[in-house]
């Protein structure tokens, strides 16, 4: 039609990138969304496809049901014992979204369970769906194996363990667990936030003396837990290294720095001495 321009012959069209152009180098070691292109002012079709599809991985992950009993099996099957399972509040998925309280509180069936198999000392190692239930079930018994291969201060722990997989539960949902089971420390594994590149990364939490009105303040986190994010290796050598040093403080959280890129050894050795052990005892209080 006169006086309309065609734009397509108008529009700035972004040079196709190359194997040698920056962009496309740099995306080779990070799976964020660098230098995907444009075509006018919007995406390219590939990348916003991509873009959809990582975005209803996610949505899946969130709403995934948690395969408890397929999970205690593997577990029975690798030799981490008959774990109980055991239940938050929260009565399904939807309400376990819409009320994280209830996912910090054990129902009173769960609760009554843990009290008769009460083992004082353990370590409790709680196994739970949290926000990506399909994290736990891709990622919990190959980091337990990996983890269990170490030798300090995996050990002293060996026969000393209870695994409980938790479903519809929050971390603090371990602290109960733990208070229950009379633990020194518990260990909770569990599905974190999905993300754009990552819906099924695994969070690793432990906490020294749990029990029922632990903050964040008295945890420490590993976090990203997966072969494309951190290794397994990696994760159950960071644990090792907190789980000794927990013992060392008799702590956990703000009191524990987590040295581990030091070396054990090393890193264990800057927590010796009176003054270290008395800060971080007064941390907690």
């Amino acid at each position: 039609m006169a006086g309309i321009k065609d734009l397509r012959a108008t529009t700035p069209q972004q040079p196709a990138i190359g194997e040698d152009d920056f962009r496309t180098r740099l995306r080779r070691f990070t799976p964020a969304r660098i230098g995907l292109g444009r075509v006018g002012a919007s995406l390219p079709t590939d990348a916003l496809l991509d873009f959809e599809l990582a975005h209803a991985r996610a949505r899946d992950a969130v709403h995934a049901p948690f395969a408890a009993e397929a999970l205690a099996r593997g577990l029975r099957d690798g030799g981490f014992g008959d774990p109980p399972i055991v239940s938050s509040q929260a009565r399904d998925r939807m309400e376990y979204l819409l009320r994280p309280d209830l996912g910090r509180r054990l129902d009173p069936e769960s609760r009554e369970r843990l009290r008769n198999s009460r083992r004082s000392g353990t370590l409790a190692i709680v196994i739970a769906d949290g926000l990506s239930a399909i994290a736990p079930g891709r990622h919990a018994i190959p980091f337990l194996n990996e983890w269990r291969t170490g030798e300090v201060p995996t050990s002293e722990d060996r026969g000393n363990v209870t695994v409980v997989v938790a479903n519809r539960a929050r971390v603090a949902l371990g602290d109960e667990i733990g208070e229950l089971l009379a633990a020194e420390a518990v260990v909770v594994l569990i599905g974190e936030r999905p993300g754009l590149s990552s819906p099924d990364s695994l969070g690793i939490y432990l906490t020294w003396a749990p029990r029922a009105g632990r903050t964040d303040a008295d945890r420490n986190c590993i976090s990203n837990v997966r072969p494309e994010g951190l290794p397994y290796r990696d994760a159950a050598r960071r644990l090792r290294y907190l789980l000794s040093a927990a013992r060392h403080l008799r702590g956990s959280g703000i009191a524990l720095k987590d040295d581990s890129e030091a070396g054990d050894e090393r890193g264990l050795a800057s927590l010796s001495g009176d003054k270290k052990t008395k800060i971080g005892a007064k941390s907690l209080k």
